[in-house]
């Protein structure tokens, strides 16, 4: 298995001492335990006050300015202290790093909020999930077969914090891959999962001659339409409905650009070879298909790739129980035996993502 430079320096030999190697495996087992109290620890306002009072405050002091009980002041800044967040000299906490970053990185805050909202209940259900290969956590929300069938009746907090996450992962990403795609002037695109639009709306905003297609479930295609309506070059967005598990089902013919963006790690190899081949039929000689995603072994940062790791299991007990963020050997594998050829891959695309660039092989 190949890996970026960073992540090989990291994967392929221990880095820990015994001790290390110990808290860690304890940090694990404790895990539900400090995620929820970090995150209280950020939503009651403690860390904001920690990190502007400059010498730091006493328990009894952040009691009074949050109006919590001295108690679960106590347990809760007792609880960072250990885990790093915070630091204590005397009777005096402060923010530490971890704390501050806790606090203010965008990624943390959108993590937080999507294991918390979306997937903290449904992960008790993990070990089912993995033994039935289905998303047995999703049943905490509805019976659905997957996550993407309920979106629209989920509970208004989880799809904010669902969508919030989504678009966080590929917003940045949108600014670069349209520079590229865009290159050759197409007339025609083909948005396939396009989900409420988002990038549709990029591609008629970046361009006065595209025409998108999305193509999606039925449901996602009336969320798609009440998040355009109204907005800058919407009449030039269309949708057509299908499901996309079903294989019989072609893909529409004739358009310059076949996007897929965020897509493919919700299927297991199988459906992304099935997707992909249909697309490849679909293309004419002239035709691009991009393949936008946030490949763990590319990552230039090891914090990236330990992020998308785990968020792989999201798609295991949530999301449909069989798919995950790929590994980018995985998915040239699925590229080729469709049919596909890759032309270039290129990486660093905002915070996570790659772009593979694929044309029919001839």
């Amino acid at each position: 298995m190949k890996l970026f430079p960073a992540l090989e320096k990291t994967y392929t030999k221990e880095q820990r001492s015994a001790l290390q190697a110990q808290r860690l495996a304890h940090e694990i087992s404790f895990g539900p335990v400090v995620f929820q109290a970090s995150r209280l620890i950020v939503k009651f306002g403690i860390m904001q006050l920690l990190i502007d009072s400059g010498d730091g405050l006493t328990v009894g002091e952040v009691a009074e300015k949050t109006g919590l009980s001295h108690y679960a002041v106590q347990v809760l800044l007792e609880s960072s202290l250990t885990v790093g967040t915070t630091l204590c000299t005397g009777d005096r906490f402060t923010a530490s790093k971890a704390g501050w970053f806790l606090l203010n990185d965008p990624m943390v805050q959108v993590n937080m909020a999507f294991n918390h909202d979306v997937n903290y209940q449904g992960l008790f259900r993990l070990e089912e999930a993995l033994l039935n290969g289905a998303p047995e956590g999703l049943k905490v929300f509805g019976d659905w077969k997957t996550i993407y069938e309920g979106l629209s009746e989920l509970p208004a907090q989880v799809q904010k914090s669902w969508f919030d996450f989504d678009h966080y992962y590929s917003d940045e990403a949108f600014d670069e891959a349209l520079k590229v795609v865009f290159a050759g002037q197409p007339r025609t695109l083909l948005d396939v999962g396009g989900n409420t639009g988002r990038w549709a709306l990029r591609c008629v905003d970046y361009s006065d001659e595209i025409q998108v297609t999305i193509m999606d479930l039925p449901a996602q295609l009336e969320m798609m339409k009440q998040h355009t309506a109204g907005r800058k070059g919407a009449e030039r967005i269309s949708g057509h409905g299908v499901d996309l598990l079903d294989r019989t089902v072609p893909f529409p013919a004739g358009f310059d650009i076949v996007w897929m963006s965020q897509f493919l790690d919700c299927f297991p190899d199988e459906e992304v070879t099935s997707l992909l081949a249909r697309a490849a039929d679909s293309m004419d000689d002239g035709a691009t298909l991009f393949i936008m995603e946030t490949f763990w072994d590319r990552q230039r940062l090891e914090t990236a790739a330990y992020c998308l790791t785990q968020i792989s299991l999201y798609f295991t007990a949530m999301a449909n129980g069989n798919s995950k963020m790929y590994h980018s050997e995985d998915m040239m594998r699925c590229v080729d035996a469709a049919g596909l050829k890759i032309e270039k891959i290129i990486d660093g695309l905002g915070k996570a993502h790659s772009l593979v660039v694929c044309k029919k092989k001839q």
